[in-house]
């Protein structure tokens, strides 16, 4: 039987991710649109910003994907089963990747992955980098797929994009990426690639190893990386009222207004 599979050029293989699903009409426009967005925006000396939520990854002694060199014969022992341990739980890390400055931000959370805790990470970001980068700045563009924390439809997410545009007096621009392109998402390849491959064979033993492992990350393109924990609680199920949503200073572009839209600060209470 197996010479003839293999006279009939049959061979195991793996199962290979090609599918996104149907594309979008306009996703080539979009994605012109977005290029065009982040150019404007570096010229002019403002901030311009890829973000998404990082897979979540177990914290303890487990096995980890990748080979990490070790005396020969002595390979990491570490659990057979990955059984989440109650004291360490699970992590979420929010990157945000500043596009022009080469340089990534990563907020370690240890509670649940929503909009409050998406743009919780990109206030962190603000508030320790902007000094030395942006200090005159008045515009922020942010680049992002269109599902998880920071998805166009989560109404929270833009209730607390416009408390952060209130609180620094930003106007934001928010473009996203059509649905089933998140892979082209600049964070994936410029960011959370090098962070994977940085602790490749690393099991994530405590909160201090990952931020030490996501620190570490650098590229001989000159990225750098700075991550810190937050370990604030975001509770699931936050409710945003449609009177808050109309509270909210936010302008659909004319071109698909769901996907692109600017947030200017208010005074209104949210």
């Amino acid at each position: 039987m197996a010479n003839l599979l293999r006279d009939l050029k049959y061979s195991c293989q793996a199962n290979q991710k090609t599918r996104e699903g149907g594309n979008h009409p306009d996703r080539d426009a979009q994605f012109a649109h977005i290029n065009s967005t982040v150019k404007a925006a570096i010229a002019a000396g403002e901030p311009a910003i890829s973000v998404d939520t990082k897979k979540k990854e177990l914290v303890g002694d487990f096995k980890n994907a990748g080979r990490e060199l070790r005396p020969q014969g002595q390979p990491e022992p570490v659990r057979v089963h990955d059984f989440k341990i109650p004291e360490l739980g699970k992590v979420a890390p929010y990157g945000v990747y500043d596009i022009s400055a080469n340089h990534g931000w990563v907020s370690v959370g240890i509670d649940a992955d929503t909009g409050a805790f998406a743009v919780e990470s990109i206030r962190r970001w603000w508030q320790k980098l902007r000094q030395a980068r942006y200090p005159n700045a008045t515009c922020l563009t942010i680049t992002t797929d269109c599902g998880g924390s920071n998805g166009a439809r989560v109404k929270l997410w833009k209730r607390e994009l416009q408390r952060f545009a209130n609180e620094t007096g930003l106007t934001i621009t928010v473009t996203h990426l059509p649905p089933g392109t998140s892979k082209w998402n600049k964070i994936e390849h410029r960011l959370f690639a090098f962070i994977t491959q940085n602790w490749r064979g690393k099991p994530l033993v405590s909160h201090e190893v990952i931020v030490q492992l996501i620190s570490a990350t650098t590229t001989k393109t000159g990225l750098q990386v700075c991550c810190e924990i937050d370990a604030s609680l975001y509770p699931k199920g936050v409710q945003v009222t449609k009177q808050r949503m109309q509270a909210i200073n936010l302008k659909p572009a004319e071109f698909h207004g769901e996907w692109n839209y600017t947030i200017a600060p208010n005074q209104q209470s949210l």
